[in-house]
């Protein structure tokens, strides 16, 4: 199972990539290798506004439809549209092409109370 380093995640199995003062947003490997095979996703609004923790979209895959939760309040400033055409992208390229949406976080402090990759690690390995 592929947990980059350089990324933060949530309980609820989400990865984020700070980027200057935006968080591009995912799901890990360990989600998408869980879910099966990607049917659809659906993406969240580009200029919502959110709360952490909030639903922002949803996976569905031959199994079953996981929801996305926002890892950081703030607003959606980018959604990954590739998805519609290509929803199979988080199991093959799950923190590259599969990206979810970018988020432009109202509190970047928010960005520190995430898991960093050794404590995802045990997270998922217990």
């Amino acid at each position: 199972m592929d947990i980059p380093e350089e990324l933060s995640y949530t309980d609820d199995h989400e990865w984020v990539r700070a980027e200057g003062g935006r968080a591009r947003v995912g799901i890990t490997d360990f989600a998408q290798s869980a879910l099966g095979d990607v049917v659809f996703v659906q993406l969240p609004e580009s200029g919502a506004t959110v709360a952490k923790g909030d639903t922002i979209g949803e996976v569905e895959s031959t199994k079953s439809v996981s929801e996305i939760y926002a890892p950081v309040g703030g607003t959606v400033v980018e959604v990954n549209g590739a998805l519609a055409d290509a929803p199979e992208q988080p199991n093959t390229d799950p923190y590259g092409a599969g990206w979810i949406c970018v988020l432009e976080p109202a509190d970047p402090a928010e960005l520190t109370t995430l898991l960093p990759a050794s404590r995802y690690r045990t997270l998922v390995d217990s």
